[in-house]
């Protein structure tokens, strides 16, 4: 019975995570796109990510009481816990980026900048969709792709930064877009940081160890 409802909370938070997936994809796709239409949709749709959220909470508290599991059975409850919690979040930075999509109605936008955060969150989607691999996999080892692609990500931050603060200082009707091309990129520059996160429970979860991948590029920039 343990292993069923196991087997059963394993399958619930990977569908979780693919909703998450899809969800920053399209939230993405939609402000490259300026539809705004899409964007609303994404924002209503952010409430049955926290109900799944809360649902496999609920399950995991459920199982640790009635069944007093021990070593790697508790750890994989735990890695779930913490977890779905940081898929939760991920979640919120594509509303959020959905949210910036309808503030943009209007605004002198940058298509040069426009590019670098469509690469950026290509890459960033790809990253969730990875470490959801490397969990269903148990893959330890691939969890070292996760702390470089993150770097990449800082990187490629850290360029959307610079382009919008001179495009704020050459064009004064790009500042309100350039202002937003800043935020999102924030977005998503913290979102590679939870799949981080993510990477490091599943290293718990297989090795029972406490690691810190990227230690020090966990800032906003």
């Amino acid at each position: 019975m343990f292993d069923e409802e196991l087997a059963d909370l394993d399958t619930s938070f990977k569908e979780m995570g693919l909703l998450v997936s899809e969800t920053l994809e399209k939230s993405v796709q939609a402000f490259l796109d300026h539809d705004r239409e899409q964007a609303q949709l994404i924002i209503d749709g952010d409430k049955a990510i926290n109900e799944r959220e809360i649902a496999i909470e609920k399950k995991s508290f459920e199982m640790i009481a009635l069944y007093q599991p021990v070593t790697t059975d508790l750890r994989e409850i735990v890695t779930i816990l913490k977890a779905v919690s940081v898929l939760e979040r991920i979640g919120d930075n594509a509303r959020n980026i959905a949210i910036s999509t309808i503030h943009m109605k209007g605004t002198k936008r940058v298509p040069e900048i426009e590019e670098l955060i469509g690469k950026e969150g290509t890459q960033v989607a790809k990253m969730v969709r990875e470490v959801l691999d490397y969990y269903v996999n148990d893959d330890v080892a691939g969890t070292e792709n996760i702390s470089e692609e993150a770097l990449v990500v800082t990187e490629s931050t850290r360029k959307i930064r610079t382009q919008s603060i001179k495009a704020m200082e050459t064009d004064s009707e790009a500042v309100e877009a350039a202002t937003d091309y800043i935020v999102v990129g924030g977005y998503l520059k913290r979102t590679s940081d939870y799949v981080s996160d993510i990477a490091e429970w599943i290293i718990y979860k297989r090795t029972g160890k406490i690691v810190e991948l990227n230690p020090g590029t966990s800032s906003y920039l």
